[in-house]
Formats: structure tokens, C-alpha cells, sequence
């Protein structure tokens, strides 16, 4: 009689050994056991999986209440728990141990977690939040390069205050000291007025305001960065950040980027007291920047090119004038 696959399934902190071990684990036991299984294992970053266990936990209440450990395991679509109830479900239904040490597992996660950021495709960009001039933290944020370039490319010189003031208003292009100046319960949160922050000025690094680049990224959960806009093509430099699901922004506001860190951050400003959406309490960009920027990654590889000889550019630039077609 064949047995049956065990499913299972890893949810955890791409930062948190314990993700590491159980992956390491799944992976030996599915060359060693005479039992079929599957293994479907799930790296996330802070703010996902934060959100991911706050599923969880209302799905499966109970005990995954006070559940503080960074990684899940599921066995059949069942809630095993931790790292040390996992240890002891595969021990148990498997005979299997693990005796590679800890200290490995913390390598891995150490190097995977700055793999994430040097090897990323897409710039990378942090907030540090003040409220009544009391830091909050900070809120990393993922740009889509590929899907918006334009847009991305716009949120990152208004990070970087590399574009000075505007030629056209005067405004310094730089979201340093901006504030936070709308949140919507249930619904965003919204900043960028690098004007007066009142909510109906700002300016893009383009000029006064660029048009709507692409509707790809969807409004799908929470944490999704997008424009702020006062119609079809009116983007300048205000962005929000969702607090939830909202479908019916797509196609109306361009989203381009997602909040990668910071879920602790995000919290505390949605539960600020507000009047009339605006927050009773200063909210404030006090420090801005890019911490992965592929830009600069281009440039280097560019610089770290080998030469050609002139001999060779030469011919490369007869070749190339042969076959234009006039």
C-alpha cells in the first residue's frame, strides 16, 4: 500500500533562523524518508509577514493568539506551530531529527536577509517617522522599477533631494520635513504635500505635475504605495499608503511601489485621532532616503566593464553605419 504525500507548508521571517531550519529540514526529509511530501515554503519580509500572521491568527484563533515566534509550519493544511512543534510532529510521524546546529541556520538567515537587498531589481527606499517629535521608526518601501519606472524614478529623487528646488514654484523637492497630513481610517494614509501641507499643493521632480504612467499594480492589500492625484494625469509628489484592500482605486491612482518594514510604524499612525481625516498630532518625514538604489548598481557595472580597443570601436562604428537604412 503506497502512503499518501504529507503537504506541508512553511510560512516565516526570511530574517528568522527558525525559517531556515525548517526549509533545511523539509528538504533532507524529502531525500531520506520513504514517505512521499511536499514542501511549500514561504520567505517574507516584516511587513508581510506580520500581516500574514495577523490572518492567522483570526482564522485559527486559540492559542495563535499569543503566538510570538516568526515562523509557521502546516502539515495537510493543518496548524502545527512553531519551530519546536514542527521538530515534533516530523519526529514523530517520520523518525526524523536535526542535528546540524543553530549557528548555521543563523548564517543563512543573516545573509539571505542581505541578499534580499543587494540582489534586488527594484530601488529601495526608507522613511523615518516622527510624531510630536517623538521617532515612530521607520517604513521601508519597495519600488516597482519595472512596472512603473517613471513613476518610481520620481519618488526617488523626491527621496533624495537630488533635483534641488523647482524651477517652475521655488519648492524644494524633498519629502524631508514633509508631514503626513490625511488619514483615512480604513482606508490610507497620505503624504508628499511638500508645499504647505495642507493636502493641495506639491510638485513632482518633472515639473508641476506628470501623467498617469500605468494601472499594472493593483490596490491588493495593505501597504501598497501609489500617487496621489486631482484627476487623470496630475501627479506631483503626494503618495499614499493603503491600510487595507482597496480595489476600486485601480485604474484611477497609479500604484508603484509597497511598504516592505514598518508595520509597527503604520499602525501607530492609523490610530492616531484625527479631525476632519487630518491628524491631531504632527506627523512628520524627519528623515528620508534610498537604501538600495539600482541605479548606482547600473553605473557600477558600466564603470567595471572591460575597454574595448580603438581599433575594435572603430569597426564597431563602421558596422553599425553600414546597416542604417536611409
Amino acid at each position: 500500500m503506497v502512503s499518501s504525500k504529507t503537504e506541508f507548508a512553511v510560512r516565516g521571517l526570511l530574517s528568522d533562523p527558525n525559517f531556515h531550519m525548517g526549509k533545511a529540514m523539509l528538504q533532507d526529509l524529502a531525500l531520506k524518508s520513504s514517505r512521499p511530501i511536499s514542501a511549500d515554503c514561504r520567505e517574507m519580509l516584516e511587513f508581510e509577514w506580520r500581516t500574514f500572521l495577523d490572518k492567522v491568527r483570526l482564522e485559527n484563533k486559540g492559542e495563535m493568539w499569543i503566538f510570538d515566534q516568526s515562523t509557521v509550519f502546516f502539515a495537510d493544511g493543518k496548524l502545527l506551530g512553531g519551530i519546536k512543534e514542527f521538530e515534533q510532529y516530523v519526529a514523530n510521524e517520520f523518525s526524523y531529527q536535526n542535528y546540524r546546529p543553530l549557528m548555521l541556520y543563523e548564517a543563512l538567515a543573516e545573509e539571505s536577509y542581505q541578499n534580499f537587498f543587494q540582489n534586488s531589481k527594484n530601488d529601495i527606499v526608507f522613511f523615518d517617522v516622527m510624531i510630536d517629535d517623538t521617532p515612530a521608526g521607520k517604513i521601508l518601501i519597495e519600488l516597482f522599477n519595472e512596472q512603473c519606472p517613471r513613476t518610481c524614478l520620481n519618488f526617488k529623487l523626491l527621496c533624495t533631494g537630488e533635483c534641488g528646488r523647482s524651477e517652475e514654484s521655488g519648492l524644494k523637492l524633498h519629502y524631508r520635513n514633509s508631514i503626513f497630513h490625511r488619514i483615512v481610517k480604513n482606508g490610507w494614509i497620505q503624504g508628499g504635500d511638500i508645499d504647505m501641507g495642507k493636502g493641495n499643493g506639491g510638485c513632482s521632480a518633472f515639473g508641476a505635475k506628470f501623467d498617469d504612467e500605468s494601472f499594472a499594480v493593483e490596490h491588493n492589500s495593505r501597504g501598497i504605495v501609489g500617487m496621489a492625484n486631482h484627476g487623470r494625469h496630475t501627479n506631483r509628489s503626494q503618495f499614499y499608503i493603503t491600510l487595507q484592500s482597496t480595489p476600486w482605486m485601480n485604474k484611477k491612482y497609479v500604484a508603484f511601489g509597497k511598504v516592505i518594514e514598518g508595520y509597527d510604524v503604520l499602525k501607530k499612525l492609523e490610530a492616531l485621532e484625527t479631525f476632519n481625516e487630518r491628524p491631531k498630532k504632527d506627523v512628520m518625514i524627519s528623515a528620508v532616503g534610498v537604501l538600495h538604489d539600482t541605479r548606482q548598481e547600473e553605473e557600477e557595472k558600466v564603470e567595471e566593464a572591460p575597454k574595448k580597443p580603438i581599433e575594435q570601436v572603430v569597426d564597431d562604428v563602421a558596422e553599425g553605419a553600414s546597416n542604417l537604412i536611409i
